[in-house]
Formats: structure tokens, C-alpha cells, sequence
């Protein structure tokens, strides 16, 4: 299909989860200015749930496929004038090749489909959902968006990883993950603390149930917490983050544990769930953890590698100018801020009681030399961002 420069035109971002699929509607020409965002979770379970305009309805929807006809319906019920010429899909993991977005060919969903090992929990189903809106929409744009591409261009030392050099040929490497978080995250830290405080030495903390820490410098990634795939870095709802090699070698020899039990359990089991034993959401364990020691300990545990990740990504830097918490616990847990926080103070971060508790905007004391801000991340706003580009692009507009 043809690009179009119709002042009617508009487009979806895709972004699926192992059991969700957000679904967002764009102007093809205001691509920061959302129209609507409808949900559907709990996908393969009995019963889904559909969520729009902040509102919640059971449903069924067995799988991906199933979800996603489902919301281009409703959209279609409630936008019957809208002219739908392009889908941005989030693709986790774009692997050492992909790290601008892409038109989909059949080439590079070939391509693709090769590095489903790299992240079995996402590729597949985003491969599949690539396919049933080309199906549902055949005369639309499918545009692929990468979370790693922020992070393409680490520096040597952070991106090569400590085993024989000859495996980078094979893509094993550093990637690093929620880059289309980061990406957002900078523009709106550039938009509101101007040019000055985004190119600076600054720390981003996305903290949801996939979790990771980036530091940024002169607007480029140059660490972050999560490595080769998204299972690593710092622990998270139910992914342990990074583990001693020799754990999984143990396990095998004294446990019988084969491929499939070591990838279910480090990316199922583990995290806040294994520790405490009880859930994987972080806002009811802050709930019972003064009666519950092991929720307590996942909380403690969480905090404190957070924390240390900051300092260790602070010495990366050579300092700290600006400390940013986003995602889903970043956003709105503030006693897990003031626990990351609590002995950062030789970073010169100084949060203010009040700020902090109300989640505002910035939550540091006036003429803290580390400004602490909260920031709302939205994927969707950056997909959009990027597939306009690449319609506009299409177009040979300038």
C-alpha cells in the first residue's frame, strides 16, 4: 500500500504481553496526541478482560489473534470514518541486525523468526500478531518498532560480555531492553527540563513487573541493567534477574533440571513471587509486609538492587545530574522510592516527604544537586513517533 498524506489517516500501535495486547489509535499527523487506548488481558483464560476508556468488562479470547479481532472491532463500532494506513508492532528483541524501524517483508520476518530464541516469552506471539493484522488489514503499513534498538549503540565495554569473543559473531551480547520506554522518557525529560537536563548524566529507572535501570549520557544509552534478554538485570515480579551461572549447572546435576524447568523457573517463578512466596504484585506485598516477613524480604530485596544498581550506573556516568522513575511501581509505589533512595544521599539525592508521597512531577527538594523526577512512560507515544517517520518517509516528504 501506498504511504498517504490524507489528514484523515491514521495509525495503531500493537504492543503485546505473554497473556495482553494493548491496541492505540493515532493521527498519522499528531503522532504525540493519543485518540483512544483499549486493552484486552488475561488472554487464553476464562474469562478475558477488555479494558477502554478506563473501564473494565469480562470477555473471551483464547488467544492473541482472538484479542486483537476483537479490539479492531470495537474500533471499528466507535471510529467508523477512521482510515487505518500503517500498524506499529513493539518487537522486544531486534537482535544484533534490527535497530531502526522496519517495513515488514517477508524477509525480515524470516529473519525474526531465527531469533525467537533469544526471547521465546515475546517473539512468537508478536510474530503472530504481525500476521493476523496483516490479515485484518491488509491494505495497512505493518511497521516494526525494536526495544533494544536505544540501546544498539553501547560502548564496548558495556555491550561485550566476559566469554570468548568469538560467540558475538553468534549475536551474543549486551542488548538491553524498554528502550521504546527510555526513548520516551528522554523526549518528555528534554520537552519539560529542556535540552540541558536531557543531556546530561542521567539515570533512568523503569520499574514495573519487567524491570531495568539505564544510564544516559549526552542522550545516548551507555549501560543499562538487562543484558542478552529481558530475564536479566534486576530482579522483577517473577523474573530473577541475573543469577550465578553455576546456579544452573547445580540445579541440573543435584535437581534433574532440564532447559524448559530452568527457563520456566527464572522467568516464571522467581522474582518477587519466588521470594515471598505469595504474589508477584508489588502493590499488595507493600500491604502485608509488616505481618509477613518474606513479603518484606521481596521488597527489601527489590529495593536494594535497585539502589545498588544506581550507584554502580552513577560511577559508569562519572556522577548524577537527574534520577528519573517510571513504569508501573516507579510511577506509583513512593515508599519504594524513598526506600531506593534512603542511602543515595551521597549521590546528592535529597527527595522531599511530601512530593514523593503525592507522586508530583519532581520529588527532590529545591536546589537538591540531583533533580528526582516521576515521569508517566507511554510505548505507545514513541511507536507512533516512530511510524509516522516512516510514513512521511514513505512519502518522500523532507
Amino acid at each position: 500500500m501506498e504511504a498517504t498524506n490524507d489528514s484523515n489517516a491514521y495509525l495503531l500501535t500493537v504492543n503485546a504481553g505473554s497473556s495482553s495486547i494493548k491496541l492505540a489509535m493515532f493521527a498519522v499527523d499528531n503522532p504525540a496526541k493519543k485518540l483512544f487506548e483499549a486493552a484486552v488481558a488475561n488472554i487464553g483464560q476464562s474469562p478475558a478482560s477488555l479494558m477502554v476508556d478506563g473501564q473494565t468488562e469480562s470477555t473471551e479470547a483464547k488467544d492473541h489473534a482472538a484479542a486483537a479481532s476483537m479490539l479492531l472491532r470495537w474500533l471499528t463500532d466507535r471510529f467508523s470514518a477512521a482510515h487505518v494506513v500503517a500498524v506499529g508492532h513493539r518487537i522486544v528483541h531486534g537482535g544484533p541486525k534490527y535497530h531502526t524501524p522496519q517495513l515488514v517483508t517477508n524477509g525480515i520476518l524470516a529473519d525474526l523468526q531465527q531469533l525467537t530464541a533469544l526471547d521465546p516469552g515475546h517473539l512468537p506471539v508478536e510474530l503472530q500478531l504481525i500476521e493476523t493484522f496483516q490479515q485484518l488489514l491488509p491494505g495497512a503499513l505493518q511497521v516494526v518498532c525494536f526495544d533494544t534498538a536505544f540501546h544498539h549503540d553501547l560502548p564496548t565495554r558495556a555491550r561485550l560480555l566476559p566469554i570468548p569473543r568469538h560467540l558475538e559473531t553468534a549475536g551474543v551480547r549486551r542488548y538491553g531492553f524498554h528502550g521504546l520506554s527510555y526513548a520516551y522518557i528522554l523526549e518528555e525529560l528534554r520537552r519539560v527540563e529542556g535540552d540541558a537536563a536531557a543531556h546530561g548524566k542521567v539515570i533512568i529507572a523503569h520499574l514495573g513487573s519487567g524491570a531495568s535501570l539505564a544510564a544516559l549520557r549526552d542522550g545516548t544509552s551507555i549501560d543499562t541493567t538487562m543484558s542478552m534478554t529481558p530475564a536479566s538485570g534486576i530482579p522483577m515480579s517473577t523474573r530473577s534477574g541475573d543469577l550465578d551461572p553455576g546456579l544452573a549447572l547445580y540445579l541440573m546435576h543435584t535437581q534433574g533440571y532440564d532447559v524448559d524447568q530452568l527457563s520456566h523457573m527464572t522467568n516464571f517463578e522467581s522474582g518477587l513471587l519466588g521470594i515471598s512466596e505469595t504474589t508477584a504484585d508489588m502493590e499488595k506485598l507493600l500491604k502485608i509486609e509488616a505481618d509477613d516477613e518474606r513479603a518484606k524480604d521481596a521488597v527489601d530485596i527489590f529495593c536494594y538492587h535497585v539502589q545498588k544498581n544506581i550507584g554502580g550506573l552513577a560511577a559508569a556516568l562519572g556522577g548524577l545530574n537527574t534520577l528519573v522513575f517510571t513504569g508501573g511501581i516507579g510511577e506509583n509505589a513512593p515508599k519504594i522510592r524513598a526506600q531506593v533512595c534512603e542511602h543515595l544521599a551521597f549521590l546528592g539525592i535529597d527527595l522531599d516527604v511530601a512530593r514523593n508521597q503525592e507522586s508530583a512531577r519532581l520529588i527532590s527538594v529545591d536546589g537538591s544537586r540531583v533533580g528526582v523526577h516521576v515521569i508517566h512512560t507511554d510505548e505507545s507515544i514513541t511507536m507512533a513517533r516512530e511510524v509516522a517517520g516512516h510514513i512521511k518517509r514513505q512519502s518522500g516528504d523532507s
